[in-house]
C-alpha cells in the first residue's frame, strides 16, 4: 500500500514539472473554411529553393518568395474547395492510370516509377496526393472557365490570316498551271479539260510558260507567297481542282492543285452509308427482333424502298426518319461490328443482317471516296491555339476574382 502511495505521488508531481512541448505543426493561413499549415509553406519553400539551385539560378529573397508561395498556396486551397463543393473526386483507379501512364512516359513500369522515387528521398503518397489535387484542379478549372469561352468564325478566319497561322499550320501546295495568250484559247483549253482530256497533254501542247517543260509545275509554295489572284482561285479547294480562266498582266491561266505537304495535311477515306436497325426490348426479345430484320432486309432486297423501310421501321432515332441515311463516315467514327460490314460491303449491296451493342443492322454503302480533311484539321488546330488563350486569360481573370472574394486570415507565428 505504501508502494502504491509512492507511485502516485511521483506521477502526481511529474504533472506539475514544466514539460518541453514538441509543436509538430501550426494552423498559418485561415482560407475561408479550410487552412493551410506550417508545413505546407515550408514545404514549398524549401522545394522551390531547390530548384533554383538546380537551374543553378539565385533564388529571390526569402520574403519575397514566402509572400509569393502563400499566395499560391491559398489559390489552390481555393480551387480545391471548389471542386469538393462541385463534388469532383478522382478514384484510385483512376490515378494509378494517371502514374502507369507518367511511368510509361519515362520508359519505366509503375514498380520502376515508385522506386525511383523512393530511391531520390521522396514520400511516394504524398506525391500521389499531390498528383490527385492537381486532377482535381485541372477539372475545377475546366468546368469554370470553359463555358465562358466563345470562339466565333470570323475570329478564326482572322487568325488563320496572321503570319504565325500561316507559318505553323498552312500546308505547301503544288500547282500546275497553263498560261495562254488569249481568252479565247484559254476558254478552248478549259472545254478541252471539262471533255476528260489530260491536264498535262495540255500543259506541253498548249501553254507559253516556260514551266511547261516541268508539265506546267509551278515551285511548292504556301498560298500567301502565291500571287493574290491565284490564291483566291484555289484557297480551300481539294486535289485535282481545276480553277476558271484567271486574267493577270502576263495572259491567261488554268490552274490545278496538285499535291499539298505539310504536318497538317491529311486524307480520310470515307463511306456514304444507309441503315435499318431494330433494338431488342421487353416485348421483343433478341430472336424475334433478329427475324424482324432479315424479313425488312428481304424486303428492300425484293425492290422495295430501303428509304421508305428505313422511315417505317428502322429504330435508330437520328437517321430512321432520313430514310436511314448516316451520310459520309470515316473510320472511327462508328462501333466496330459495323465499321467492319461497312468497309468490307461493295457498292449498292444489301449487307447480311449483323448485330453490334446496339441491335441488328443492315445496311447499303452507297458511295465510297477519299476526302482532303486538311482544312478542318487546320480549323480545329487554329480553334485550339485561341481556345488556349482565352482559357489562360479567362482562368487567370477567375482566380483572381476567387481570391478576392475570399475570407483570409494570416496567422502570426512569431
Amino acid at each position: 500500500m505504501k508502494k502504491l502511495v509512492l507511485i502516485q505521488m511521483s506521477l502526481f508531481l511529474s504533472l506539475l514539472m514544466p514539460a518541453k512541448i514538441e509543436v509538430l505543426d501550426r494552423v498559418a493561413i485561415i482560407v475561408n473554411d479550410g487552412v493551410i499549415m506550417e508545413s505546407q509553406i515550408q514545404d514549398l519553400v524549401e522545394t522551390t529553393r531547390l530548384r533554383f539551385l538546380e537551374q543553378g539560378a539565385e533564388a529571390p529573397p526569402i520574403s519575397s518568395l514566402l509572400e509569393e508561395i502563400k499566395e499560391q498556396l491559398i489559390v489552390k486551397e481555393l480551387q480545391l474547395q471548389k471542386g469538393l463543393e462541385f463534388g469532383v473526386r478522382i478514384s484510385d483507379g483512376e490515378l494509378n492510370q494517371t502514374f502507369i501512364q507518367i511511368a510509361q512516359n519515362n520508359g519505366l513500369t509503375l514498380e520502376q516509377f515508385i522506386k525511383n522515387i523512393q530511391d531520390s528521398g521522396q514520400n511516394y503518397e504524398k506525391i500521389r496526393e499531390e498528383v490527385r489535387e492537381d486532377m482535381i484542379i485541372q477539372r475545377v478549372q475546366r468546368g469554370v472557365v470553359s463555358n465562358s469561352i466563345n470562339i466565333t468564325d470570323q475570329e478564326i478566319e482572322g487568325f488563320l490570316a496572321t503570319e504565325e497561322a500561316v507559318d505553323q499550320l498552312t500546308p505547301e501546295l503544288l500547282v500546275r498551271q497553263i498560261q495562254t495568250n488569249s481568252i479565247e484559247s484559254a476558254e478552248e483549253i478549259l472545254q478541252s479539260l471539262e471533255s476528260g482530256e489530260s491536264f498535262e497533254n495540255l500543259v506541253s501542247d498548249k501553254s507559253i510558260n516556260q514551266n511547261k517543260n516541268q508539265g506546267g509545275l509551278m515551285p511548292w509554295r504556301k498560298i500567301n507567297d502565291m500571287p493574290s489572284v491565284f490564291a483566291e482561285a484555289i484557297k480551300g479547294k481539294s486535289l485535282g481542282f481545276i480553277s476558271d480562266v484567271i486574267e493577270t498582266g502576263s495572259g491567261f491561266h488554268i490552274l490545278k492543285l496538285e499535291e499539298k505537304r505539310g504536318p497538317l495535311v491529311q486524307f480520310e477515306e470515307q463511306w456514304e452509308t444507309r441503315h435499318v436497325l431494330l433494338t431488342p426490348s421487353a416485348i421483343r426479345d433478341v430472336d424475334a427482333t433478329k427475324a424482324e430484320a432479315e424479313i425488312l432486309r428481304e424486303r428492300v432486297v425484293g425492290g422495295e424502298s430501303f428509304s421508305e423501310i428505313a422511315k417505317a421501321f428502322s429504330e435508330d432515332p437520328g437517321s430512321g426518319s432520313n430514310g436511314g441515311s448516316l451520310d459520309w463516315l470515316p473510320k472511327g467514327s462508328t462501333v466496330a461490328e459495323f465499321e467492319n460490314v461497312m468497309i468490307n460491303s461493295e457498292l449498292n449491296e444489301i449487307s447480311d443482317v449483323f448485330e453490334s451493342e446496339y441491335g441488328f443492322h443492315f445496311l447499303e454503302v452507297t458511295g465510297k471516296r477519299v476526302e482532303d480533311i486538311t482544312d478542318a484539321l487546320i480549323e480545329d488546330r487554329a480553334y485550339s491555339v485561341l481556345f488556349s488563350r482565352k482559357f489562360d486569360e479567362e482562368l487567370e481573370n477567375t482566380l483572381r476574382t476567387m481570391r478576392a472574394e475570399a475570407f483570409v486570415e494570416f496567422k502570426d507565428l512569431d
